[in-house]
Parts: C-alpha cells; structure tokens; sequence
C-alpha cells in the first residue's frame, strides 16, 4: 500500500464498498456536475461512509477518476461491439444510435462533462478513443449504405458533431424534453437529413 494510502485511512476501519462502488458513484457524480466537483471527502459523505474507506481501494482522486473512466470506456467499447455485430441492417444501426443518444442518460452526461475539460491528462486520452471509435462505427454504417470511404467519413464526423451539438443545447435546457411531440419531431428530422437522404 503507499504511502498517501495508509496515512489517508484509518487502520481499524475496514472497506464496506468495492472499488467498483466508488467508480460508478465518481461516474455518476461527474455526469450531474462535472469532472471539478470529483472530491473524496464529499463523495465519501454522500455514500454514507468515511474517507478512510476510499483509501482501502485508492491512492488518491486521480487514481479514482482515472479507473471510473476506464470502466466506463469499456462499457461504451462494449456497447459498440454490440451494435456493431448487431444483425439489423445499417440503417437501422445510424438511426437506433441517433435515438439513443438523444435521450437523457448518464453515459451521455458524462460525455458531456469530459468534453468541458478537454485538455486533462486523464480525459483528453480516453475522450479522444471514445470519439474516435465512435465516429469509425458510424462511417462503417455509412459506407455499407454505399457511400464512398471519404463521403462516409465526412458524413460520421457531421453526424457526430449533431450529436455534442445536442448535448450542449440539452444541458441548457433549449431542446424539448422527451415526452414532447417537438422531441420526436426533431430526432425524425435528422435520421431524415443525416441518415435516409445520403441514400437518394
């Protein structure tokens, strides 16, 4: 154990909550308010337990946020591979991504909170893979529907800045909210322009 690990936990105290506990917490912290307001000592607090618990698993709060992403790198890698292998058809594959990431969820809040510290030495390397695969998945998709290796690239990387472009509107609260008619208007209106139209 080092150094900053056992001076930061309490001997006699033993570890109520895995590693994995604290990364999902940290992630979910960080999607409602930012990689910033990542700290052991409130985190702590809002799970119910002391510090000296975090320092049973961690050495500090880079080490914590640094495994949260990657656990949550595997995940999206995961959820790509899945899509990816999925037996639906291309196009089906670029619309089910443009309703998924137009909903509300944690991984998409997250995302958006890593794109606000972009220059971090622990996010600017995991948010450059996740972008980069998932820009890659989408021009396979477009190149199956029969555009060129170029046209399908240009079309992944426009249909991808759409989707931060939403994140952004969402997060200040300009977009309508799911239950709304206007919300379904809008997801039809760009599978129409960025996924049904470059098969014209």
């Amino acid at each position: 154990m080092s150094k900053s690990s056992a001076a930061g936990r309490n001997i006699n105290e033993k570890p109520s909550l895995t590693p994995a506990d604290w990364e999902r917490a940290a992630l979910k912290l960080i999607g409602d308010r930012g990689v910033e307001a990542l700290r052991v000592e409130p985190l702590a607090r809002q799970m119910g337990v002391t510090k000296g618990s975090f320092y049973w698993h961690f050495a500090s709060r880079d080490a914590l946020l640094s495994q949260s992403l990657a656990r949550w790198e595997q995940q999206d890698r995961q959820q790509l591979q899945q899509s990816l292998s999925s037996a639906e058809a291309p196009v089906e594959r670029l619309k089910d991504f443009v309703w998924r990431t137009s909903r509300q969820t944690l991984t998409h809040a997250i995302y958006a909170a890593l794109c606000s510290s972009p220059d971090h030495p622990s996010i600017r390397p995991v948010l450059q893979r996740v972008t980069q695969r998932r820009i890659r998945h989408l021009a396979t998709a477009l190149a199956q529907l029969g555009l060129s290796e170029e046209e399908a690239r240009h079309r992944a990387n426009l249909m991808y800045s759409t989707y931060v472009g939403y994140l952004h509107l969402q997060a200040q609260g300009l977009l309508p909210d799911q239950d709304e008619k206007a919300y379904d208007d809008y997801v039809q209106h760009i599978i129409k322009t960025l996924i049904e139209n470059c098969r014209e």
